[in-house]
């Protein structure tokens, strides 16, 4: 006989002592009331805008109504997004409060496609890439003729890295009042590239404007070269930090701590500066090594009559751009070029026993 039992049919009967399943109550869980589904909604009233910068979890966004106004807003990044990167020059579509007014917040809720992605890694072993910004389609590479000292592996790395994204390539050299850049630049004689000088006492403002006009251009160097300076001068509004080059060490103080988007105004129209930290490594983990070779438009020519599978390396047998070099057919700025390559290949060369795609 069991404890609630008590034998006595009667009692049980009469609800005494005896239970079933139906005198049994649940508390409905909640959490649990509605069941769990993967469809979004389809928010048809967003309204999409351009990611101009990112602070903390919270976006600048603009707005642009199609009826000639503009607006900036703040936003914040939907739930469903939560896996996604949104990255300065991201184009978006938001939802909630888009006016604008100081307190409010809208909400991120898609990311457009990209047109390109600049990348970089901490360092090239490090396959986790920094997205840097989207939909840029020109690089503004900013050197400095000395203090510190221009670095050509730097460059190439930049190079390597815009062509990779699909990125169009452009070059100031900076405190050209210091030193003469004519043998660094002798480094890249070969790549289309548009150079611009500038001096202390001289900087070409009205050049440059022209170059960013309708792109939407990225600049990037190494800490100390003078890139927020070239910023405030390009974009006066700007207020960019401004560092100084450490004697000691010779090398720049970051000052830049965010990258952001700034407009360029011009009587022809407008572009954007997309301005971002300095840094004093560019890692390429995330670039394939067919890629590199693209960042050396004179040596790819010669590369076409390289035999299939090449490698460009030192000991790679008949390559037509060893031989180039040896015979002279590139100048005095061949071997230079040609170790640029190689050593960037050298990284990036693929495990024994493969061949490069």
């Amino acid at each position: 006989m069991s404890w609630w039992d008590t034998g006595d049919d009667e009692d049980d009967d009469d609800g005494g002592f005896g239970y079933d399943e139906s005198d049994i109550r649940v508390r409905p869980n909640p959490r649990g009331s509605r069941p769990r589904t993967k469809v979004r909604p389809e928010h048809a009233d967003a309204v999409t805008g351009t990611v101009l910068g990112v602070d903390r979890g919270r976006y600048a966004v603009l707005l642009d109504d199609g009826l000639d106004t503009e607006r900036e807003v703040t936003a914040a990044r939907a739930r469903e997004l939560r896996r996604k990167s949104v990255v300065t020059g991201d184009h978006v579509d938001l939802v909630g409060d888009t006016t604008g007014e100081a307190g409010t917040l809208a909400r991120i809720v898609r990311v457009g496609e990209r047109s390109t992605l600049l990348r970089r890694s901490a360092d090239d072993t490090d396959e986790v890439e920094r997205v840097i910004v989207a939909n840029a389609d020109q690089m503004l590479i900013v050197i400095a003729a000395a203090d510190p000292e221009p670095r050509i592996r730097l460059v190439d790395r930049y190079l390597v890295a815009a062509y990779d994204a699909g990125i169009a390539p452009l070059m100031c050299i900076t405190k050209t009042d210091l030193a003469d850049p004519s043998e660094f630049l002798e480094n890249f004689a070969g790549l289309d590239l548009p150079v611009f000088l500038s001096a202390r006492d001289y900087l070409p403002l009205d050049d440059i404007t022209a170059e960013l006009i309708g792109h939407r251009t990225v600049f990037v160097g190494h800490s100390g070269v003078g890139k927020s300076t070239l910023v405030n001068a390009l974009v006066p509004s700007a207020h960019r930090a401004i560092g100084r080059v450490n004697a000691v060490t010779g090398r720049g103080r970051h000052t830049s701590s965010s990258t952001v988007s700034l407009r360029v105004d011009a009587a022809d129209g407008h572009g954007w500066v997309i301005d971002t930290p300095g840094v004093r490594s560019f890692g390429l983990g995330h670039v394939k090594p067919d890629s590199i070779l693209a960042a050396f438009a004179d040596l790819a020519v010669i590369a076409e009559r390289c035999p299939r599978g090449c490698t460009h390396l030192p000991d790679a047998p008949d390559c037509a751009i060893v031989e180039a070099v040896d015979a002279g057919e590139l100048g005095p700025i061949g071997r230079a070029r040609l170790d640029s390559l190689q050593r960037l290949l050298t990284t990036f060369a693929p495990a024994a026993g493969t061949s490069p795609a």
